[in-house]
């Protein structure tokens, strides 16, 4: 992940091989969204902004290379050139593009105001609009997906934003419910976000191994890896929001309190309240959500007494052993160490 990573000087190596082709990556993105009215264009220009931590290309590309199980002694005698594919590269785009939707549809949903550090689209052009572009993102998404070879890619891509939306919805259900177990918290979890997350992880190795692999010990591994580091992404995600500075974290914070949004911190704190605690945070949620966040602080006090932030990180951190479980399939080697990396860093990291 562009930024986040602490790279040992063992794994120099193979982060210098993923680092040589996220510009083929960003090359295929920015060309799939060329358009020929100027207005549009520049839209999907302004889009390019939100790139950042690059999770999703980079498990592609990092899975695509674990898979193969002669990359240890390509990377050692510098013959690398084969590792990452065409296939890798395009399947590295429409898995950010479908991200990038994701996360102007998102905005939308939560009325941000910022993202990256800059305004965002429905700040600038209002909801429609971004709409809209979001739709078409995913539309070329899965355009630039049906020139690979093999429609695998296509499905795989297309059920995982279904699985997304519906997620979503599962969360607009629940707004405002202030009962909110965590088994549909969870659920909530397992289909926004680590269903792509699952997804490029499995079309990663997928594209080493084969289309006609999606059974193969060494898929299935990676696709259990990426859903459960899917998960421990977005708990932490759930923290930065309630717990972030916006300027640190480089987008609106607050937005789950303010949009009715129970996670984990205040399910386990709600649970573990005396009642008068409880009838006290549930009153200060209700006054976020009318857009009060002056009791914000003296919540964040609260949740933090019945230690409800501590609980959060072990549920995390439970995810992220099971990612890294998960890779028992992988023998020993640097693309298996530095996916165990990134597992660890989803969790560490302040945005």
């Amino acid at each position: 992940m562009q930024g986040v990573l602490d790279i040992p000087s063992e794994l120099e190596s193979l982060q210098e091989v993923i680092a040589d082709a996220f510009p083929s990556v960003i090359e295929v993105f920015e060309q799939q969204l060329v358009s020929d009215l100027p207005p549009v264009d520049e839209m999907c220009k302004y889009i390019e902004r939100y790139r950042g931590k690059m999770l999703r290309p980079t498990l592609v590309l990092l899975c695509g290379i674990a898979a193969n199980d002669q990359h240890a002694q390509m990377i050692e005698s510098d013959n690398t050139s084969t590792l990452c594919t065409h296939a890798h590269i395009v399947c590295g785009a429409v898995c950010e593009m479908v991200h990038m939707a994701t996360l102007v549809h998102d905005d939308v949903l939560d009325e941000a105001e910022i993202r990256r550090r800059g305004q965002t689209l429905n700040m600038l052009h209002g909801n429609e609009t971004s709409v809209i572009l979001g739709d078409y993102l995913i539309a070329s998404a899965y355009e630039l997906c049906s020139t690979l070879d093999s429609p695998v890619p296509s499905r795989i891509v297309g059920n995982a934003s279904a699985v997304m939306c519906t997620g979503e919805l599962l969360q607009l259900q629940h707004r405002d419910n202030h009962s909110l177990d965590e088994a549909t918290y969870l659920e909530i979890l397992e289909r926004k976000t680590a269903a792509l997350i699952g997804a490029a992880c499995e079309l990663g190795a997928l594209c080493t191994l084969g289309f006609d692999q999606r059974e193969h010990p060494i898929t299935q591994s990676l696709l259990r890896f990426g859903r459960a580091l899917g998960i421990a992404f977005q708990i932490q995600d759930d923290v930065l929001d309630l717990m972030g500075n916006e300027d640190q974290v480089g987008k609106s914070v607050g937005k789950d309190l303010e949009k009715g949004k129970l996670t984990y911190p205040l399910i386990h704190h709600l649970a573990h309240a005396d009642e008068q605690q409880t009838i006290r945070s549930l009153e200060l949620i209700r006054q976020a959500a009318e857009h009060d966040q002056s009791g914000i602080p003296e919540l964040i006090e609260a949740i933090g007494s019945t230690g409800s932030i501590d609980a959060t990180q072990s549920l995390a951190s439970s995810y992220v052993d099971r990612a890294k479980s998960a890779l028992i399939e992988l023998p020993e080697s640097p693309g298996r160490s530095m996916l165990d990396l990134i597992a660890d860093a989803v969790i560490s990291r302040s945005y």
